[in-house]
């Protein structure tokens, strides 16, 4: 009987390092979560204390103990709201102690990734004295696989897997520019191809400016409504896009229809305001090289200055009318000529994949925060597609892409040619493709 028992847990103990060394994630939720969940509940008082998150007890209990004579109390650690395990880690909600600042548990991480046996922790305030600790159990960017079932919604798309485990998001209406940094081979085709592939399916007119003869969105040209291959097209491209921007603002102030007894809720400032019938199509650009855009052997040269202008306008302006940017680039600093810093600062979004050097990075986080530039340096050249991505609040996160073939991405879009909008303001700038028949919806029309 003792040999039985000895021969199961032999197998049990096996099958769990087995499952550890080649499928992490199956670790995890089979025995991995039981045994950080006892992890935190027995060491969660003494983690606490040795990582410098606790106070000393008030005074009056001091002044007590001495006049009773008794132990001076110890020290009062932060109280555990609760404890909840995810599919890729767990998640420790806690109640700070008067005179605890979120910081201290930000700047705690490592040590309690030590600590508690797990591989990432990270920390986020939830409101004035909650802070939440997100614990990842393995290695999730080491091997990307999404979750089957991801919260889409209008203009706002699934791109990559963060570090916590989380989806990360590209939330359009949240945050509607952005820049995307990297070398060569550090991924940033493939998350340029995630993002194409995701709005493909989605109501929206794709607007491509590819100055390297059209070799990353030529192939998913048949979603495209318009598409520029070279800077004199890219120049009247942009220069049209600002035209439409103009007329949808016309049509909004048109509509606004102001007068005493006009409900706030139906006074249009933007193309959501609109009623359905009337809203134009949101339109997303996306510039793959701004390098080949913004540079020039001129000292003076009239075609940049209309890019440029045209860039910074839509930037500005281009919200409101449904006009967003994904501007895609190895480098995006004032070396790119007049213009470029003005046009940085329009885009909120900044994402950055391995760079070559820190000034680099600098150009995208420089004014978000110092730590986001150090992790950016530091991406191994070993894992494409991880990038890390800064808010303007000073928050930042890593993130990997899940690798994207140009196969699935033309695949993708060529199942949704369909959606593909006529604009007739850039109809001059559709591309030529076989229109052979493809199964796919009846073409949506712009209004």
């Amino acid at each position: 009987m003792g040999r039985l028992v000895l021969a199961a847990l032999a197998a049990v103990v096996g099958l769990a390092l087995l499952l550890r060394w080649r499928r992490p994630a199956w670790y995890w939720l089979t025995f991995g979560v039981l045994l950080a969940i006892l992890r935190v509940r027995l060491r969660y008082a003494s983690v606490m204390d040795a990582c410098h998150l606790t106070v000393p007890p008030p005074r009056w209990r001091l002044a007590l103990a001495r006049m009773l004579k008794r132990d001076i109390p110890r020290q009062q650690v932060p109280r555990l709201l609760w404890l909840r395990p995810t599919r890729t880690g767990l998640r420790l909600r806690i109640r700070m102690r008067p005179g605890q600042d979120a910081f201290e548990f930000s700047a705690a991480a490592d040590r309690l990734r030590h600590s508690f046996a797990v591989h990432q922790v990270t920390s986020r305030e939830i409101k004035p004295g909650v802070v939440e600790i997100a614990m990842t159990g393995y290695d999730v960017l080491k091997r990307v696989q999404m979750p089957a079932k991801t919260e889409n919604g209008e203009l706002k798309i699934p791109v990559a897997l963060a570090e916590d485990g989380t989806v990360h998001y590209r939330d359009y209406q949240e945050i509607p520019h952005s820049i995307t940094l990297g070398a060569t081979k550090s991924g940033k085709s493939v998350y340029q191809r995630q993002v194409v592939k995701e709005l493909a399916s989605q109501h929206v007119a794709l607007v491509g400016i590819d100055c390297k003869n059209g070799v990353e969105l030529g192939p998913l040209a048949r979603r495209f409504s318009a598409l520029a291959d070279n800077p004199d097209d890219a120049a009247d491209l942009l220069e049209a896009l600002v035209a439409r921007m103009d007329g949808i603002y016309d049509l909004i102030r048109r509509e606004q229809r102001i007068s005493a007894d006009t409900p706030h809720g139906e006074i249009a400032a933007n193309i959501w305001d609109l009623p359905e019938a009337l809203r134009p199509v949101p339109i997303v650009v996306t510039i793959d090289e701004i390098a080949e855009l913004a540079l020039s052997t001129k000292k003076s040269d009239p075609r940049r200055d209309r890019i440029i202008t045209a860039l910074v306008r839509l930037a500005q302006l281009g919200r409101a009318a449904g006009v967003f940017l994904d501007i895609y680039g190895q480098r995006f600093g004032s070396e790119l000529g007049d213009g470029i810093t003005m046009l940085r600062a329009q885009l909120t979004g900044r994402t950055v994949h391995r760079v070559n050097d820190e000034a680099s990075a600098k150009m995208a986080f420089g004014d978000i925060s110092a730590h986001a530039v150090f992790a950016a340096t530091q991406i191994p050249n070993r894992r494409p597609g991880m990038a890390v991505v800064g808010y303007s609040s000073g928050e930042w996160v890593r993130i990997r892409t899940p690798h994207t073939s140009m196969r699935q991405a033309v695949t993708a879009c060529n199942r949704h040619a369909g959606l593909t909008p006529h604009l007739p303001e850039l109809a001059r700038f559709k591309p030529l493709v076989d229109l052979a028949p493809i199964e796919a919806p009846a073409v949506a029309e712009a209004a």
